[in-house]
């Protein structure tokens, strides 16, 4: 529907810009910059969002295009500061794509605006009359996207994450039902039932999520404030998925039952404000504080269940199984409650006033614009970064292609740069791959078009028929077709255009494929030189660094964690840079797996497989997350807790081990090493060393000691996801 309603918009705009600069101004420089122009601002950008930000975004880019072709033309005057200037604006345009969606779509209409400038003879004498066809388009454009064929208000994630909420509240509604009545069949098939419905909206919502090359969020800041939920939304259902049916939860059953509660309506009612267009928070704060309220009273209702850690061990044993569901229910309403604080921001945002959008103000607890450009960019400054690799790659590529085509001579040289443009658009690996398809239908395009153009003649009239005609396929093609059949359709039109404004037939045609063969090899050589091995090693190598950040995170997370019970302990800082580290590594595993799932070709690894390590990445991290939030409650330390913070580091150790070495497999060097056994001594000296040091004055355990136990549920949980993980590295 994008790709049909870009083209119908692109055979109306682009033809009467064209026609109104040639045929009423009697200028051929502002009729290619008009229609050039239109297909940029037209054709090759879509932008989401409701009308108003969609206006904002194509005012934006018309005010940047006219920044582009000033610098291009000023450069266009030497062949060397032309390929200087290319090699720094097209990396600095390709890299700011990390930034939003929004930059990242317009990728390839900005880079238009200043290839054409700086490929194009003329000097500054033509720069009034660029930058006025270049407004002709833009205005067009702006007319076009309001009242053409006008896009409906699309939010990529917002409908999916929705869906997805909605359909985990039922799960926990059904979780809810089996634990407010006694066993009964109906009951727990209708919770098996909305389990698989609840991952398959997940697996949905990442599928949305991941079918970009880039994430599919804008700078807004609801949209900033949303795509954190995704994760959240993933590692909620990774915490439910394994437990289908609920164990009997003994006398906690009330406390259980009120977390469930609250959790479900809470969650329910996220979704709902997240589906629809009402900004109305009245009450919604106050169902947050009922899920917490609920979590602490569970938690104190344990430490005041069981009886005196004196006795005998079975009944100890008792307890500590005992604990199990409500360390689901703690880990469950940690997550729900991430969910609905960050929904309740992205709505808060949503509803702001036009004064308060027009003065950035923004709701309390979001970071501001520039510090998440300032940690989106940041976390691509670094030397695997693939978006880093594409970006420095495509300038380069770029570079060479305006300096080869300046010094070779070539008539027509921003087709050499087009040529290159449309090869670097895919990965390293598959640039041979798309540099044959792209000459195969250049040269179709040439065949057809060429023939054409030879049949027409000098008849103009015909030509003028038959442009918008061409236009719609070249907008089409790509989406119905194929690559090559949108290279085919391109050609086309440029022939038609160029035999408009110069009658030449089949020169045009032979210009075409010797300038885009140049271009080609340009950019298939800077693809072969500098990144060869392609996305899966990329994707390799992203995973690696993200399991060894994440598990750092993990490391340091746990040694807070013992600083809160144990006035022994060394004080250790919140590990907030820890966070952040593995947070960009994240970032970068991110647009890896994008580029390797746009790769063509077979995968010798199936993308579920690939799926689950990346999913494991989030898990580890927010596990994280979720231990730092169970500590940060805690009051300061008290007493002598050597020997349980002992257990509880050594445990720690062994599995933090566990994802390091995984993390070298994953870089390409060992085995993922086989996973770690369940030690059932080792959680029965755990258990005792609470015991031990960990009661109160009445003999009974403290809320202390059941955070310990929940932490090392936590360990074991990430213990468990090793079976998940083992698994080839991506080749």
């Amino acid at each position: 529907m994008s790709a049909t309603r870009r083209a119908g918009r692109a055979a109306v705009v682009m033809p009467l810009a064209f026609a109104f600069a040639y045929l009423v101004l009697d200028n051929p420089v502002i009729a290619i910059f008009a229609s050039f122009g239109s297909m940029s601002t037209v054709l090759f950008v879509d932008f989401s969002g409701t009308r108003l930000e969609r206006l904002q975004a194509q005012v934006s880019l018309i005010v940047t295009g006219l920044v582009l072709i000033s610098i291009g033309t000023v450069a266009s005057g030497s062949e060397w500061a032309a390929a200087a200037a290319t090699l720094v604006v097209a990396f600095v345009i390709l890299f700011v794509g990390v930034i939003s969606s929004v930059l990242a779509s317009a990728t390839t209409a900005l880079l238009a605006s200043f290839i054409l400038p700086v490929s194009l003879p003329g000097g500054m004498a033509t720069l009034p009359d660029r930058l006025l066809g270049w407004l002709l388009a833009g205005g067009a454009s702006l007319v076009a996207i309001t009242f053409l064929w006008p896009a409906p208000t699309r939010e990529p994630l917002r409908g999916p994450t929705a869906h997805a909420c909605t359909l985990l509240a039922r799960r926990l509604q059904a979780g809810l039902d089996c634990l407010r009545n006694p066993p009964d069949t109906e009951l727990t098939a209708a919770l098996i039932y909305q389990a698989g419905e609840a991952s398959a909206a997940v697996a949905e919502l990442r599928k949305s999520f991941f079918g970009t090359p880039y994430r599919p969020t804008g700078l807004s800041t609801s949209a900033r404030t949303l795509v954190r939920v995704v994760d959240e939304v993933i590692w909620l259902n990774s915490v439910l998925e394994p437990h289908p049916r609920l164990p009997h939860p003994g006398p906690a059953a009330p406390y259980l039952i009120d977390v469930y509660s609250a959790a479900a309506e809470l969650l329910d009612r996220a979704a709902d404000l997240l589906d629809s267009d009402d900004a109305n928070l009245s009450g919604f704060a106050e169902q947050v504080e009922r899920l917490r309220d609920a979590r602490l009273a569970l938690e104190q209702a344990v430490t005041a269940l069981p009886p005196s850690p004196s006795s005998d061990d079975s009944v100890i044993k008792a307890f500590v199984s005992s604990l199990e569901p409500t360390f689901r229910a703690q880990e469950m309403s940690f997550a729900v409650a991430a969910i609905a604080e960050n929904i309740e921001l992205a709505v808060a945002a949503r509803g702001r006033s036009w004064w308060d959008h027009l003065l950035g103000r923004r709701p309390a607890g979001v970071a501001s614009p520039l510090s998440s450009v300032r940690e989106r960019a940041g976390a691509h400054v670094e030397r695997h970064s693939v978006w880093l690799h594409n970006s420095i790659r495509g300038a380069i590529g770029l570079a060479l292609a305006v300096l080869v085509a300046d010094l070779t001579g070539v008539q027509h040289s921003f087709w050499v740069v087009f040529g290159t443009l449309a090869v670097l658009r895919s990965n390293a690996l598959s640039t041979g791959q798309n540099a044959l398809r792209g000459l195969a239908g250049t040269v179709a395009g040439i065949i057809i078009g060429g023939a054409v153009v030879l049949a027409i003649g000098s008849n103009t009239t015909v030509a003028w028929f038959l442009l918008p005609i061409a236009v719609l396929l070249a907008g089409l093609a790509p989406a119905a077709f194929s690559f090559a059949a949108g290279q085919a359709a391109f050609t086309g039109v440029l022939l038609i255009l160029f035999d408009i404004i110069s009658p030449a037939g089949w020169e045009i045609g032979l210009i075409r494929i010797e300038d885009v063969a140049i271009g080609s090899a340009v950019s298939l050589l800077v693809g072969l030189l500098l990144w060869p091995r392609g996305a899966s090693s990329a994707l390799q190598q992203a995973l690696a660094e993200a399991y060894s950040d994440s598990a750092h995170y993990l490391r340091q997370a746990i040694n807070y964690a013992v600083t809160r019970c144990d006035e022994r302990a060394a004080n250790v800082a919140v590990p907030d840079e820890e966070s952040r580290v593995a947070a960009a590594a994240a970032r970068r595993l991110d647009d890896a797996f994008r580029t390797f799932l746009a790769e063509r070709g077979s995968k010798r690894l199936p993308l579920a497989d690939v799926a689950t390590l990346v999913t494991g990445v989030a898990v580890l991290r927010i596990t994280a997350d979720a231990i730092l939030e169970l500590w940060r409650r805690g009051g300061s330390p008290t007493g002598n807790r050597t020997a349980a913070r002992a257990e509880l580091v050594d445990a720690t150790a062994s599995i933090v081990d566990w994802y390091q070495r995984t993390a070298v497999a994953l870089a390409g060097a060992g085995e993922v090493p086989p996973p770690i056994e369940r030690d059932s001594d080792a959680n029965e000296r755990l258990v005792n060393a609470v015991r031990q040091d960990l009661t109160g004055k009445d003999g009974r355990w403290t809320a202390t000691a059941v955070r310990m136990l929940w932490t090392a549920d936590h360990l074991d949980g990430l213990r468990r996801l090793q079976t998940a993980l083992v698994v080839r590295p991506p080749a």
